[in-house]
Protein backbone atom coordinates (compact mmCIF):
# COMPACT_ATOMS: atom_id res chain seq x y z
CA UNK A 1 0.00 0.00 0.00
CA UNK A 2 1.20 3.31 -1.13
CA UNK A 3 1.19 5.82 2.33
CA UNK A 4 0.90 9.56 1.37
CA UNK A 5 0.99 12.14 3.57
CA UNK A 6 -0.26 15.91 2.80
CA UNK A 7 0.93 18.51 4.47
CA UNK A 8 -0.18 21.33 5.66
CA UNK A 9 0.61 24.83 6.86
CA UNK A 10 -2.13 27.63 8.50
CA UNK A 11 -3.83 29.33 5.28
CA UNK A 12 -3.56 26.14 3.24
CA UNK A 13 -5.82 26.84 0.41
CA UNK A 14 -9.27 24.32 0.60
CA UNK A 15 -9.39 23.58 -2.55
CA UNK A 16 -5.66 21.69 -2.44
CA UNK A 17 -7.44 18.90 -0.60
CA UNK A 18 -9.46 18.14 -4.13
CA UNK A 19 -5.98 16.36 -4.94
CA UNK A 20 -6.96 13.75 -1.95
CA UNK A 21 -9.97 12.80 -3.91
CA UNK A 22 -7.86 11.05 -6.39
CA UNK A 23 -6.47 8.62 -4.19
CA UNK A 24 -9.66 8.12 -2.42
CA UNK A 25 -11.45 7.12 -5.76
CA UNK A 26 -8.50 4.81 -6.63
CA UNK A 27 -8.95 3.04 -3.69
CA UNK A 28 -12.84 2.53 -4.57
CA UNK A 29 -12.06 1.98 -8.04
CA UNK A 30 -8.90 -0.91 -7.43
CA UNK A 31 -9.72 -3.98 -5.97
CA UNK A 32 -8.06 -3.17 -2.74
CA UNK A 33 -6.96 -0.15 -1.31
CA UNK A 34 -4.00 1.35 -2.62
CA UNK A 35 -3.56 4.24 -1.09
CA UNK A 36 -2.85 5.20 2.61
CA UNK A 37 -3.32 9.06 3.21
CA UNK A 38 -2.40 10.80 6.16
CA UNK A 39 -3.14 14.83 6.53
CA UNK A 40 -0.32 16.62 8.41
CA UNK A 41 0.80 19.58 10.16
CA UNK A 42 3.98 21.19 12.05
CA UNK A 43 2.69 20.77 15.33
CA UNK A 44 -0.93 18.36 14.69
CA UNK A 45 -4.15 19.31 15.88
CA UNK A 46 -6.59 21.99 13.91
CA UNK A 47 -5.44 23.80 11.32
CA UNK A 48 -7.29 26.92 10.01
CA UNK A 49 -7.53 27.47 6.41
CA UNK A 50 -7.44 30.41 4.17
CA UNK A 51 -10.92 30.68 4.40
CA UNK A 52 -11.95 32.27 7.65
CA UNK A 53 -13.68 29.84 10.18
CA UNK A 54 -12.78 26.15 8.22
CA UNK A 55 -9.75 24.17 9.96
CA UNK A 56 -8.67 20.70 9.21
CA UNK A 57 -8.18 18.52 12.32
CA UNK A 58 -4.45 17.16 11.27
CA UNK A 59 -1.64 14.77 12.72
CA UNK A 60 1.87 15.93 13.92
CA UNK A 61 4.62 15.66 11.64
CA UNK A 62 6.63 12.85 13.18
CA UNK A 63 8.67 10.75 11.53
CA UNK A 64 8.77 10.91 7.54
CA UNK A 65 8.27 7.08 6.27
CA UNK A 66 6.37 7.49 3.31
CA UNK A 67 5.60 6.88 0.05
CA UNK A 68 4.70 10.28 -1.36
CA UNK A 69 4.88 13.20 0.29
CA UNK A 70 3.08 15.97 -0.81
CA UNK A 71 3.13 19.63 0.36
CA UNK A 72 0.36 21.78 -0.17
CA UNK A 73 0.16 25.85 -0.96
CA UNK A 74 -1.59 28.65 0.55
CA UNK A 75 -3.04 32.19 -1.33
CA UNK A 76 0.12 33.67 -0.38
CA UNK A 77 3.80 32.70 -0.35
CA UNK A 78 5.28 31.37 3.18
CA UNK A 79 8.41 30.98 4.87
CA UNK A 80 8.53 27.17 6.18
CA UNK A 81 9.44 26.49 9.26
CA UNK A 82 12.62 24.89 10.20
CA UNK A 83 10.64 21.70 11.78
CA UNK A 84 9.15 21.49 8.22
CA UNK A 85 12.59 22.28 6.59
CA UNK A 86 14.01 18.95 8.60
CA UNK A 87 11.44 16.70 7.60
CA UNK A 88 11.40 17.95 4.57
CA UNK A 89 14.90 16.56 4.30
CA UNK A 90 13.93 13.32 5.87
CA UNK A 91 11.45 12.46 3.62
CA UNK A 92 13.88 12.95 0.14
CA UNK A 93 16.18 10.09 1.84
CA UNK A 94 12.74 7.89 2.58
CA UNK A 95 10.00 8.91 0.01
CA UNK A 96 9.66 7.44 -3.49
CA UNK A 97 7.80 10.99 -4.26
CA UNK A 98 8.06 14.37 -3.55
CA UNK A 99 4.99 16.72 -4.56
CA UNK A 100 3.93 20.58 -3.97
CA UNK A 101 0.36 21.99 -5.17
CA UNK A 102 0.82 25.03 -6.06
CA UNK A 103 3.13 27.93 -3.71
CA UNK A 104 4.30 24.57 -1.80
CA UNK A 105 6.90 24.22 -3.99
CA UNK A 106 8.56 27.10 -2.08
CA UNK A 107 8.45 24.79 0.94
CA UNK A 108 10.38 22.26 -1.37
CA UNK A 109 12.41 25.19 -2.30
CA UNK A 110 13.42 26.38 0.95
CA UNK A 111 14.64 22.56 1.17
CA UNK A 112 17.22 23.21 -1.30
CA UNK A 113 15.33 19.99 -2.91
CA UNK A 114 14.44 21.79 -5.92
CA UNK A 115 17.95 23.05 -7.13
CA UNK A 116 18.62 22.22 -10.63
CA UNK A 117 15.04 20.39 -11.16
CA UNK A 118 12.58 21.51 -13.54
CA UNK A 119 9.40 22.61 -11.63
CA UNK A 120 6.18 24.79 -11.81
CA UNK A 121 4.04 26.67 -9.70
CA UNK A 122 0.67 28.71 -9.63
CA UNK A 123 1.42 31.62 -12.88
CA UNK A 124 1.08 34.44 -10.03
CA UNK A 125 3.63 32.65 -8.02
CA UNK A 126 6.23 31.68 -10.71
CA UNK A 127 8.14 34.83 -11.22
CA UNK A 128 9.00 35.08 -7.36
CA UNK A 129 9.50 31.36 -7.06
CA UNK A 130 12.31 32.01 -9.58
CA UNK A 131 14.03 35.42 -8.18
CA UNK A 132 13.88 34.23 -4.60
CA UNK A 133 15.23 30.16 -6.01
CA UNK A 134 17.23 31.12 -8.83
CA UNK A 135 19.26 27.33 -9.17
CA UNK A 136 16.00 26.14 -10.07
CA UNK A 137 13.76 26.43 -13.33
CA UNK A 138 10.37 27.18 -13.15
CA UNK A 139 8.13 26.36 -16.36
CA UNK A 140 4.64 28.72 -15.70
CA UNK A 141 2.95 27.37 -18.62
CA UNK A 142 2.78 23.60 -17.32
CA UNK A 143 -0.10 22.07 -15.36
CA UNK A 144 2.27 19.58 -13.83
CA UNK A 145 6.02 18.77 -13.71
CA UNK A 146 7.90 15.74 -13.12
CA UNK A 147 11.36 16.11 -12.69
CA UNK A 148 13.23 12.47 -11.19
CA UNK A 149 10.99 12.47 -7.55
CA UNK A 150 9.88 15.38 -7.32
CA UNK A 151 6.17 16.36 -8.48
CA UNK A 152 4.86 19.89 -8.72
CA UNK A 153 1.76 21.59 -9.96
CA UNK A 154 0.52 24.40 -10.79
CA UNK A 155 -2.55 26.53 -9.11
CA UNK A 156 -4.30 24.36 -6.45
CA UNK A 157 -7.00 22.73 -8.68
CA UNK A 158 -4.10 21.33 -10.53
CA UNK A 159 -3.04 19.13 -7.47
CA UNK A 160 -6.19 16.72 -8.91
CA UNK A 161 -4.08 16.68 -11.99
CA UNK A 162 -1.20 15.65 -10.82
CA UNK A 163 -2.53 13.49 -8.50
CA UNK A 164 -3.99 11.32 -11.08
CA UNK A 165 -0.93 11.27 -13.10
CA UNK A 166 0.42 9.42 -10.09
CA UNK A 167 -2.26 7.12 -9.62
CA UNK A 168 -1.59 6.49 -13.28
CA UNK A 169 1.87 5.90 -12.59
CA UNK A 170 1.21 3.33 -9.85
CA UNK A 171 -1.64 2.30 -11.07
CA UNK A 172 -1.90 2.49 -14.85
CA UNK A 173 -3.99 4.33 -17.33
CA UNK A 174 -7.25 2.48 -17.23
CA UNK A 175 -7.38 3.15 -13.25
CA UNK A 176 -6.59 6.74 -13.92
CA UNK A 177 -9.29 7.22 -16.88
CA UNK A 178 -11.63 5.33 -14.40
CA UNK A 179 -10.95 7.63 -11.29
CA UNK A 180 -11.32 10.90 -14.00
CA UNK A 181 -15.05 9.52 -14.60
CA UNK A 182 -15.67 8.90 -11.11
CA UNK A 183 -14.29 12.59 -10.21
CA UNK A 184 -16.41 13.64 -13.06
CA UNK A 185 -13.80 15.41 -15.01
CA UNK A 186 -14.17 16.13 -18.60
CA UNK A 187 -10.83 14.89 -19.08
CA UNK A 188 -7.95 14.21 -17.30
CA UNK A 189 -5.60 17.11 -18.41
CA UNK A 190 -2.19 16.06 -19.16
CA UNK A 191 1.07 17.62 -17.56
CA UNK A 192 2.62 19.59 -20.88
CA UNK A 193 -1.38 21.35 -20.96
CA UNK A 194 -0.70 24.96 -21.06
CA UNK A 195 -2.04 26.61 -17.55
CA UNK A 196 -3.64 29.75 -19.75
CA UNK A 197 -6.43 30.48 -21.65
CA UNK A 198 -5.69 32.69 -25.02
CA UNK A 199 -9.20 33.37 -24.90
CA UNK A 200 -8.99 34.69 -21.35
CA UNK A 201 -5.86 36.82 -21.55
CA UNK A 202 -7.05 38.89 -24.16
CA UNK A 203 -9.46 39.73 -21.75
CA UNK A 204 -12.35 41.90 -23.79
CA UNK A 205 -14.03 44.97 -22.31
CA UNK A 206 -17.17 45.22 -24.93
CA UNK A 207 -19.38 43.18 -26.24
CA UNK A 208 -18.81 43.63 -29.70
CA UNK A 209 -15.12 42.66 -29.50
CA UNK A 210 -16.36 39.58 -27.33
CA UNK A 211 -18.52 38.50 -30.14
CA UNK A 212 -15.65 38.70 -32.73
CA UNK A 213 -13.58 36.58 -30.35
CA UNK A 214 -16.51 34.21 -30.25
CA UNK A 215 -17.34 34.22 -33.35
CA UNK A 216 -13.67 33.55 -34.14
CA UNK A 217 -12.93 30.41 -31.68
CA UNK A 218 -15.98 28.44 -33.59
CA UNK A 219 -14.77 29.41 -37.08
CA UNK A 220 -10.88 28.74 -36.60
CA UNK A 221 -10.99 26.22 -39.39
CA UNK A 222 -12.02 29.23 -41.67
CA UNK A 223 -9.59 32.00 -43.14
CA UNK A 224 -10.64 34.71 -40.87
CA UNK A 225 -9.46 37.93 -42.28
CA UNK A 226 -10.27 41.75 -40.22
CA UNK A 227 -13.39 41.77 -42.59
CA UNK A 228 -15.06 38.25 -40.94
CA UNK A 229 -13.90 39.54 -37.45
CA UNK A 230 -15.53 43.34 -37.97
CA UNK A 231 -18.41 42.14 -39.13
CA UNK A 232 -18.92 40.04 -36.46
CA UNK A 233 -18.47 42.85 -33.87
CA UNK A 234 -20.61 45.44 -36.10
CA UNK A 235 -17.90 47.74 -36.98
CA UNK A 236 -16.16 48.85 -39.73
CA UNK A 237 -13.05 46.86 -40.21
CA UNK A 238 -10.86 50.27 -38.97
CA UNK A 239 -12.71 50.74 -36.20
CA UNK A 240 -12.73 46.63 -35.48
CA UNK A 241 -8.94 47.07 -35.73
CA UNK A 242 -8.45 49.82 -33.59
CA UNK A 243 -10.84 48.98 -30.62
CA UNK A 244 -9.35 45.52 -31.05
CA UNK A 245 -6.24 46.88 -30.04
CA UNK A 246 -6.99 48.82 -27.66
CA UNK A 247 -9.03 46.43 -25.58
CA UNK A 248 -6.75 43.44 -25.77
CA UNK A 249 -3.22 44.71 -26.81
CA UNK A 250 -3.04 42.25 -29.62
CA UNK A 251 -3.63 43.05 -33.05
CA UNK A 252 -6.58 40.55 -34.71
CA UNK A 253 -3.74 38.86 -36.50
CA UNK A 254 -1.61 37.69 -33.37
CA UNK A 255 -4.71 36.82 -31.33
CA UNK A 256 -6.01 34.45 -34.25
CA UNK A 257 -2.89 32.83 -34.36
CA UNK A 258 -2.84 32.41 -30.81
CA UNK A 259 -6.51 30.96 -30.27
CA UNK A 260 -5.26 28.53 -33.57
CA UNK A 261 -2.65 27.99 -31.46
CA UNK A 262 -4.10 26.70 -28.35
CA UNK A 263 -6.72 24.60 -30.03
CA UNK A 264 -4.24 22.80 -32.16
CA UNK A 265 -2.07 22.18 -28.73
CA UNK A 266 -5.41 21.27 -27.43
CA UNK A 267 -5.98 18.33 -29.94
CA UNK A 268 -2.37 17.09 -29.49
CA UNK A 269 -2.81 16.81 -26.30
CA UNK A 270 -6.73 15.02 -26.24
CA UNK A 271 -6.50 13.07 -30.10
CA UNK A 272 -3.69 11.07 -31.95
CA UNK A 273 -5.01 13.17 -34.78
CA UNK A 274 -1.98 13.09 -37.67
CA UNK A 275 -0.38 16.91 -37.00
CA UNK A 276 -1.30 17.63 -40.94
CA UNK A 277 -5.23 17.12 -39.72
CA UNK A 278 -4.72 19.56 -36.83
CA UNK A 279 -3.19 22.03 -38.84
CA UNK A 280 -6.45 21.95 -41.32
CA UNK A 281 -8.86 21.92 -38.70
CA UNK A 282 -7.24 24.77 -36.92
CA UNK A 283 -7.11 26.85 -40.16
CA UNK A 284 -3.45 26.81 -40.59
CA UNK A 285 -2.53 26.61 -44.30
CA UNK A 286 -0.36 23.73 -43.57
CA UNK A 287 1.86 22.35 -41.22
CA UNK A 288 4.52 24.41 -42.07
CA UNK A 289 2.78 27.77 -40.92
CA UNK A 290 1.62 25.96 -37.87
CA UNK A 291 5.34 24.85 -36.84
CA UNK A 292 6.04 28.63 -37.18
CA UNK A 293 3.59 29.55 -34.90
CA UNK A 294 4.04 27.00 -32.23
CA UNK A 295 7.95 28.15 -32.09
CA UNK A 296 7.24 31.52 -31.65
CA UNK A 297 4.56 30.54 -28.95
CA UNK A 298 6.41 27.60 -27.30
CA UNK A 299 9.92 27.91 -28.69
CA UNK A 300 9.65 24.64 -30.07
CA UNK A 301 7.80 22.60 -32.97
CA UNK A 302 4.36 20.71 -32.67
CA UNK A 303 6.34 17.69 -32.86
CA UNK A 304 8.12 18.17 -29.68
CA UNK A 305 4.89 18.91 -28.06
CA UNK A 306 3.27 16.09 -28.73
CA UNK A 307 6.67 14.12 -27.52
CA UNK A 308 6.41 16.02 -24.35
CA UNK A 309 2.16 15.17 -23.93
CA UNK A 310 3.57 11.56 -24.08
CA UNK A 311 5.97 11.60 -21.86
CA UNK A 312 3.98 13.68 -19.05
Amino acid sequence: MHRIAFVISPGFQVISLAALSAFEMANATWEKPAYAVRVLSEHGGPVSASIPGVTLQTEPLGDADYDTVVFAGGLEDYDASPAVVAFVHAAEGKARRLAAICTGAFVLAQAGVLDGRLVTTHWGAARELQARFPRLKVDADRIFVVDGMVWTSAGASAGVDLALGMVENDLGAETARLVAKKLVLYHRRTGGQSQHSALLEMNAKSDRIQMALDFAKKNLHSPLNVEDLADAARLSPRQFSRAFLAETGQTPAKAIENLRVEAARNLMEQTSHPIDVIAEQTGFADRERMRRAFLRAFGQPPQAMRRLVAAA
